[in-house]
Protein backbone atom coordinates (compact mmCIF):
# COMPACT_ATOMS: atom_id res chain seq x y z
CA UNK A 1 0.00 0.00 0.00
CA UNK A 2 1.53 3.51 -0.99
CA UNK A 3 0.25 6.66 0.33
CA UNK A 4 -0.16 10.10 -1.95
CA UNK A 5 -3.44 11.86 -2.78
CA UNK A 6 -5.61 10.08 -5.16
CA UNK A 7 -6.62 11.28 -8.04
CA UNK A 8 -10.24 10.01 -9.35
CA UNK A 9 -10.00 12.31 -12.91
CA UNK A 10 -6.38 10.47 -13.55
CA UNK A 11 -7.75 6.93 -13.05
CA UNK A 12 -11.06 7.58 -15.01
CA UNK A 13 -8.80 8.36 -17.98
CA UNK A 14 -6.39 5.19 -16.96
CA UNK A 15 -9.31 2.74 -16.40
CA UNK A 16 -12.75 3.89 -17.72
CA UNK A 17 -16.15 1.85 -16.62
CA UNK A 18 -13.63 -0.82 -14.61
CA UNK A 19 -13.28 1.68 -12.34
CA UNK A 20 -15.95 1.48 -9.48
CA UNK A 21 -16.87 4.79 -7.28
CA UNK A 22 -17.09 5.03 -3.64
CA UNK A 23 -17.89 1.02 -2.99
CA UNK A 24 -18.73 -0.15 0.57
CA UNK A 25 -15.74 -2.40 1.57
CA UNK A 26 -17.57 -4.63 4.34
CA UNK A 27 -19.35 -7.10 1.43
CA UNK A 28 -15.90 -7.71 0.64
CA UNK A 29 -14.22 -8.93 3.53
CA UNK A 30 -15.03 -12.20 6.05
CA UNK A 31 -15.77 -9.84 9.26
CA UNK A 32 -18.77 -8.09 6.83
CA UNK A 33 -16.92 -4.78 8.32
CA UNK A 34 -15.10 -1.82 6.96
CA UNK A 35 -16.35 1.58 5.10
CA UNK A 36 -16.14 2.71 1.44
CA UNK A 37 -13.21 2.61 -1.43
CA UNK A 38 -12.76 5.69 -2.97
CA UNK A 39 -12.11 3.36 -6.06
CA UNK A 40 -12.47 -0.69 -6.94
CA UNK A 41 -11.22 -1.90 -9.74
CA UNK A 42 -12.10 -6.30 -10.18
CA UNK A 43 -9.30 -8.27 -12.16
CA UNK A 44 -9.93 -11.96 -13.64
CA UNK A 45 -6.73 -13.12 -15.02
CA UNK A 46 -3.41 -12.44 -13.51
CA UNK A 47 -1.92 -10.81 -16.43
CA UNK A 48 -4.97 -8.24 -15.72
CA UNK A 49 -3.38 -8.01 -12.08
CA UNK A 50 0.08 -7.25 -13.16
CA UNK A 51 -1.01 -4.63 -15.54
CA UNK A 52 -3.67 -2.63 -13.50
CA UNK A 53 -0.89 -2.92 -10.47
CA UNK A 54 1.68 -1.78 -13.02
CA UNK A 55 -0.43 1.10 -13.81
CA UNK A 56 -0.94 1.69 -10.55
CA UNK A 57 2.67 1.96 -9.63
CA UNK A 58 3.03 3.89 -12.49
CA UNK A 59 0.63 7.29 -11.01
CA UNK A 60 1.51 6.43 -7.66
CA UNK A 61 -2.05 5.69 -6.62
CA UNK A 62 -2.45 4.01 -3.15
CA UNK A 63 -3.70 0.69 -3.52
CA UNK A 64 -5.12 -2.37 -1.69
CA UNK A 65 -5.08 -5.66 -3.19
CA UNK A 66 -8.33 -7.82 -1.81
CA UNK A 67 -8.39 -11.57 -2.06
CA UNK A 68 -10.59 -13.30 -0.19
CA UNK A 69 -10.96 -10.38 2.76
CA UNK A 70 -10.13 -12.51 5.43
CA UNK A 71 -7.26 -11.77 8.23
CA UNK A 72 -8.43 -8.31 7.30
CA UNK A 73 -10.21 -5.52 9.68
CA UNK A 74 -10.83 -2.39 7.23
CA UNK A 75 -11.75 0.70 9.24
CA UNK A 76 -15.07 2.36 9.63
CA UNK A 77 -13.27 5.36 7.37
CA UNK A 78 -12.72 2.86 4.81
CA UNK A 79 -9.78 2.93 2.10
CA UNK A 80 -8.64 6.23 0.60
CA UNK A 81 -7.37 4.36 -3.00
CA UNK A 82 -8.17 2.06 -5.28
CA UNK A 83 -9.26 -1.42 -3.94
CA UNK A 84 -7.90 -4.18 -6.62
CA UNK A 85 -10.34 -7.24 -5.85
CA UNK A 86 -8.28 -9.99 -7.43
CA UNK A 87 -10.86 -13.10 -9.08
CA UNK A 88 -8.05 -14.25 -11.14
CA UNK A 89 -8.72 -18.30 -10.75
CA UNK A 90 -7.27 -20.00 -13.50
CA UNK A 91 -5.84 -23.80 -12.17
CA UNK A 92 -3.65 -26.19 -13.90
CA UNK A 93 -2.82 -30.02 -12.39
CA UNK A 94 0.63 -30.66 -13.66
CA UNK A 95 1.20 -34.67 -12.05
CA UNK A 96 2.01 -34.15 -8.53
CA UNK A 97 1.79 -30.46 -8.84
CA UNK A 98 -0.95 -27.67 -9.11
CA UNK A 99 -0.30 -24.12 -10.81
CA UNK A 100 -3.09 -21.53 -10.02
CA UNK A 101 -3.42 -18.08 -10.01
CA UNK A 102 -3.38 -16.04 -6.48
CA UNK A 103 -7.25 -15.54 -6.84
CA UNK A 104 -8.48 -19.02 -6.41
CA UNK A 105 -9.46 -20.22 -2.90
CA UNK A 106 -7.40 -22.31 -0.95
CA UNK A 107 -10.73 -24.32 0.10
CA UNK A 108 -11.64 -24.63 -3.83
CA UNK A 109 -7.89 -25.81 -4.51
CA UNK A 110 -8.06 -28.36 -1.54
CA UNK A 111 -10.96 -29.88 -3.03
CA UNK A 112 -10.31 -29.78 -6.71
CA UNK A 113 -6.83 -31.63 -5.82
CA UNK A 114 -8.71 -34.22 -3.72
CA UNK A 115 -10.88 -35.38 -7.08
CA UNK A 116 -7.63 -36.02 -8.88
CA UNK A 117 -6.70 -38.09 -5.95
CA UNK A 118 -3.98 -35.29 -4.84
CA UNK A 119 -3.61 -34.87 -1.33
CA UNK A 120 -1.14 -32.74 1.08
CA UNK A 121 -3.44 -29.85 0.26
CA UNK A 122 -6.25 -30.94 3.33
CA UNK A 123 -5.14 -29.00 5.52
CA UNK A 124 -6.09 -25.79 3.33
CA UNK A 125 -10.11 -27.08 2.74
CA UNK A 126 -10.86 -25.00 6.17
CA UNK A 127 -8.63 -21.55 4.87
CA UNK A 128 -11.07 -19.24 4.06
CA UNK A 129 -8.52 -17.20 2.03
CA UNK A 130 -7.23 -17.22 -1.47
CA UNK A 131 -3.88 -18.94 -2.08
CA UNK A 132 -1.90 -15.46 -3.00
CA UNK A 133 -2.96 -14.23 0.80
CA UNK A 134 -1.79 -17.57 2.06
CA UNK A 135 1.41 -17.31 -0.03
CA UNK A 136 1.95 -13.63 1.41
CA UNK A 137 0.94 -14.66 5.24
CA UNK A 138 2.24 -18.47 5.18
CA UNK A 139 -1.29 -19.84 6.19
CA UNK A 140 -1.79 -23.08 8.08
CA UNK A 141 -3.53 -25.31 9.74
CA UNK A 142 -3.93 -28.83 11.27
CA UNK A 143 0.06 -29.48 10.49
CA UNK A 144 0.36 -28.01 7.45
CA UNK A 145 1.22 -24.70 6.08
CA UNK A 146 2.01 -23.03 2.88
CA UNK A 147 5.96 -23.62 3.69
CA UNK A 148 5.78 -27.15 3.33
CA UNK A 149 3.59 -27.35 -0.34
CA UNK A 150 5.00 -24.22 -2.17
CA UNK A 151 7.20 -24.69 -4.85
CA UNK A 152 7.22 -21.14 -6.57
CA UNK A 153 5.63 -17.95 -7.06
CA UNK A 154 5.48 -15.86 -9.34
CA UNK A 155 5.68 -12.07 -8.21
CA UNK A 156 5.08 -9.13 -9.52
CA UNK A 157 7.62 -6.12 -8.69
CA UNK A 158 8.41 -2.39 -9.78
CA UNK A 159 10.58 -3.74 -12.10
CA UNK A 160 9.60 -7.27 -13.52
CA UNK A 161 7.83 -10.72 -13.12
CA UNK A 162 10.12 -12.57 -10.88
CA UNK A 163 9.99 -16.24 -10.03
CA UNK A 164 10.88 -16.99 -6.11
CA UNK A 165 11.56 -20.39 -4.66
CA UNK A 166 10.33 -21.50 -1.54
CA UNK A 167 13.50 -20.33 0.29
CA UNK A 168 13.55 -17.07 -1.04
CA UNK A 169 10.38 -16.28 1.09
CA UNK A 170 11.98 -16.87 4.05
CA UNK A 171 8.91 -18.64 5.84
CA UNK A 172 8.25 -18.24 9.16
CA UNK A 173 5.36 -18.84 11.34
CA UNK A 174 2.61 -16.81 10.09
CA UNK A 175 4.80 -15.15 8.44
CA UNK A 176 7.28 -14.28 5.19
CA UNK A 177 9.75 -12.11 3.59
CA UNK A 178 6.98 -10.25 1.68
CA UNK A 179 5.42 -9.73 5.18
CA UNK A 180 7.63 -9.37 7.42
CA UNK A 181 10.50 -6.33 5.15
CA UNK A 182 6.93 -5.06 3.34
CA UNK A 183 8.66 -5.87 -0.06
CA UNK A 184 6.80 -4.13 -2.62
CA UNK A 185 5.42 -7.17 -4.75
CA UNK A 186 2.21 -8.53 -5.93
CA UNK A 187 1.63 -12.34 -5.83
CA UNK A 188 0.34 -13.46 -9.18
CA UNK A 189 0.28 -16.81 -9.35
CA UNK A 190 2.24 -19.69 -7.21
CA UNK A 191 3.11 -23.75 -7.99
CA UNK A 192 2.17 -26.25 -5.25
CA UNK A 193 3.55 -30.06 -4.60
CA UNK A 194 1.16 -32.76 -3.89
CA UNK A 195 1.06 -35.93 -2.91
CA UNK A 196 -0.80 -39.19 -4.95
CA UNK A 197 -3.56 -41.10 -2.67
CA UNK A 198 -6.74 -42.59 -2.67
CA UNK A 199 -9.63 -39.69 -3.54
CA UNK A 200 -11.94 -41.37 -0.80
CA UNK A 201 -9.12 -41.30 1.78
CA UNK A 202 -8.20 -37.84 1.13
CA UNK A 203 -11.75 -36.60 1.08
CA UNK A 204 -12.14 -38.44 4.47
CA UNK A 205 -9.44 -36.42 6.18
CA UNK A 206 -10.66 -33.35 4.77
CA UNK A 207 -14.08 -33.87 6.19
CA UNK A 208 -12.83 -34.45 9.71
CA UNK A 209 -10.48 -31.22 9.82
CA UNK A 210 -13.70 -29.49 8.31
CA UNK A 211 -15.60 -31.27 11.33
CA UNK A 212 -13.19 -30.14 13.71
CA UNK A 213 -13.17 -26.82 12.65
CA UNK A 214 -16.81 -26.75 12.85
CA UNK A 215 -16.65 -27.72 16.68
CA UNK A 216 -14.22 -25.57 17.52
CA UNK A 217 -14.39 -22.43 15.98
CA UNK A 218 -17.74 -20.21 15.74
CA UNK A 219 -19.89 -19.78 12.77
CA UNK A 220 -20.50 -16.10 11.57
CA UNK A 221 -18.40 -13.41 10.51
CA UNK A 222 -15.26 -12.79 12.09
CA UNK A 223 -11.66 -11.93 10.30
CA UNK A 224 -10.57 -15.89 11.51
CA UNK A 225 -7.48 -15.95 14.36
CA UNK A 226 -7.08 -12.46 15.74
CA UNK A 227 -3.82 -13.21 17.29
CA UNK A 228 -0.46 -15.37 16.19
CA UNK A 229 -0.12 -17.88 19.11
CA UNK A 230 2.87 -17.16 21.38
CA UNK A 231 5.91 -19.82 22.05
CA UNK A 232 4.31 -22.84 23.77
CA UNK A 233 0.72 -21.39 24.23
CA UNK A 234 -2.24 -20.22 22.50
CA UNK A 235 -3.48 -16.92 22.17
CA UNK A 236 -7.65 -17.92 22.86
CA UNK A 237 -6.49 -20.26 26.22
CA UNK A 238 -4.83 -16.74 27.45
CA UNK A 239 -7.26 -14.29 26.36
CA UNK A 240 -9.86 -17.38 28.13
CA UNK A 241 -7.87 -17.04 31.30
CA UNK A 242 -8.31 -13.35 31.29
CA UNK A 243 -11.74 -13.91 31.82
CA UNK A 244 -13.03 -12.10 28.17
CA UNK A 245 -14.39 -15.01 26.48
CA UNK A 246 -18.01 -13.54 25.64
CA UNK A 247 -17.19 -9.65 25.95
CA UNK A 248 -18.51 -8.01 23.92
CA UNK A 249 -18.58 -4.10 22.58
CA UNK A 250 -20.87 -2.88 19.99
CA UNK A 251 -21.75 -5.69 18.22
CA UNK A 252 -18.44 -7.20 17.96
CA UNK A 253 -17.86 -10.64 20.66
CA UNK A 254 -14.95 -12.35 21.49
CA UNK A 255 -16.79 -15.50 20.55
CA UNK A 256 -17.80 -17.79 23.68
CA UNK A 257 -16.77 -20.75 21.31
CA UNK A 258 -13.07 -19.73 20.48
CA UNK A 259 -11.59 -16.78 22.28
CA UNK A 260 -9.28 -15.90 19.65
CA UNK A 261 -11.96 -15.41 16.92
CA UNK A 262 -14.02 -12.23 17.33
CA UNK A 263 -17.32 -12.15 15.40
CA UNK A 264 -19.31 -9.30 14.11
CA UNK A 265 -23.26 -9.84 15.04
CA UNK A 266 -24.14 -7.19 12.63
CA UNK A 267 -23.73 -3.53 11.58
CA UNK A 268 -20.77 -4.11 13.69
CA UNK A 269 -17.67 -1.16 13.77
CA UNK A 270 -14.19 -1.43 13.59
CA UNK A 271 -13.77 0.73 16.46
CA UNK A 272 -15.47 -1.55 18.39
CA UNK A 273 -13.32 -4.64 17.42
CA UNK A 274 -10.36 -2.44 17.87
CA UNK A 275 -11.35 -1.77 21.20
CA UNK A 276 -11.63 -5.43 21.99
CA UNK A 277 -8.21 -5.98 20.64
CA UNK A 278 -6.76 -3.08 22.72
CA UNK A 279 -8.91 -4.72 25.92
CA UNK A 280 -7.57 -8.32 25.03
CA UNK A 281 -3.97 -7.44 25.19
CA UNK A 282 -4.19 -5.16 28.16
CA UNK A 283 -5.46 -7.83 29.91
CA UNK A 284 -3.39 -10.32 28.90
CA UNK A 285 -0.44 -8.58 29.22
CA UNK A 286 -1.34 -7.36 32.91
CA UNK A 287 -2.39 -10.88 33.85
CA UNK A 288 0.19 -13.16 32.02
CA UNK A 289 3.02 -10.86 31.33
CA UNK A 290 2.53 -12.02 27.32
CA UNK A 291 2.14 -9.08 24.81
CA UNK A 292 -0.25 -10.29 22.21
CA UNK A 293 0.71 -10.05 18.77
CA UNK A 294 -2.34 -9.81 15.59
CA UNK A 295 -2.76 -11.93 13.02
CA UNK A 296 -4.87 -10.38 11.40
CA UNK A 297 -3.62 -6.46 9.29
CA UNK A 298 -5.33 -3.50 10.10
CA UNK A 299 -6.45 -1.00 7.48
CA UNK A 300 -6.55 2.20 8.89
Amino acid sequence: IKMKPLSLPSLRAAFGDKLQENISLAAYTSARIGGEADALITVYSADELAETISRLWEMDAPYLLLGGGSNLLISDEGFHGVVVLNKAKAIRFNGNSVWAESGVTMSRLANLAATKGLGSLEWAATVPGTLGGAVYGNAGAFGGDMAGNLIQAELLTETSRETWSVDEMEYAYRSSKLKGEAVNAVILSAELKLTKGDPAEIQARMRSFIQKRKETQPPGASMGSMFKNPAGDYAGRLIEAAGLKGTRIGNAEISPVHANFFVNHGETKASDVIALVELAQQKVFDEFGVKLELEIEIIA
